[in-house]
């Protein structure tokens, strides 16, 4: 029991000594993950738009972007050092790769899975392609595509830690420094900060989730969040 009080106290020391460099880290960590996500999205959604018209090319597309998640981080880091350097391009690139299997799938899911009777309304109203895809089908497929990209947040703000082993700094830095210095504290106190990160990034795009379901006329459990912007939007109305 007193050995617990003990480290539990170790850990508090840490973070309340630490709590500048630990700001700075999460920090840049959240600008790594923010930066990979504005690169890798656009990409992601328009490859799943895409394929959602071409069932061969969806096979294929959506293979390549599973063999990419298979690759180990470390190893698709050292691949690109070479190419793009030490710090946060290369890191970036690996993740906007790992971004693209849940983002490119959930896209094609939510398109392929429109109401037939919608699209055929919209057909039968004179729109072409791109008015039905962009009035009828992509906002059926929005909460889909957000939680795909929920899923896409959370890896990356994982595996960006590893980028510190290239140089990219956040979070990772304190995790590895502390193991190479057998630093236990260090270590668990950076690893808390990086998953509340982590959880902290899942309910604010599940919040978002949420409300474009809701927009949709679902059914959901709203987050406290999610009611308190319906309830300062109904006011607004």
């Amino acid at each position: 029991m007193l050995a617990a009080v003990s480290f539990l106290g170790e850990l508090l020391s840490f973070a309340a000594e630490n709590a500048g460099r630990l700001a700075r880290l999460s920090y840049e960590h959240v600008a790594i993950t923010l930066w990979t996500l504005a690169i890798a999205l656009p990409v992601a959604v328009s490859l799943g738009v895409v394929i959602s018209y071409y069932e061969r090319a969806a096979t294929v597309v959506l293979w390549v972007a599973g063999v990419l998640m298979t690759i180990p981080a470390i190893a698709f880091f050292g691949v690109l050092v070479p190419v793009l350097g030490i710090g946060n391009p290369p890191t970036i690139a690996a993740l906007v790769a790992y971004a693209q299997l849940p983002v490119i799938r959930n896209t094609y899911i939510g398109l392929t899975q429109a109401d037939d009777a919608a699209i055929e309304a919209g057909t039968g109203l004179g729109m072409t392609r791109l008015e039905r895809l962009r009035r009828v089908r992509l906002p059926v497929a929005l909460p889909v595509v957000m939680a795909g990209i929920r899923n896409a947040v959370v890896i990356l703000v994982g595996l960006a830690a590893i980028g510190a082993f290239i140089g990219a700094g956040g979070l990772g830095d304190f995790i590895f420094y502390g193991i190479s210095a057998g630093d236990t504290a260090m270590i668990v106190v950076t690893t808390v900060a990086l998953s509340a990160l982590a959880l902290a990034f899942d309910y604010a795009f599940g919040v978002i989730e949420q409300w474009l379901r809701l927009r949709n006329g679902e059914e959901v459990d709203r987050a406290v969040l999610t009611r308190t912007l319906a309830a300062v939007h109904a006011r607004l109305s």
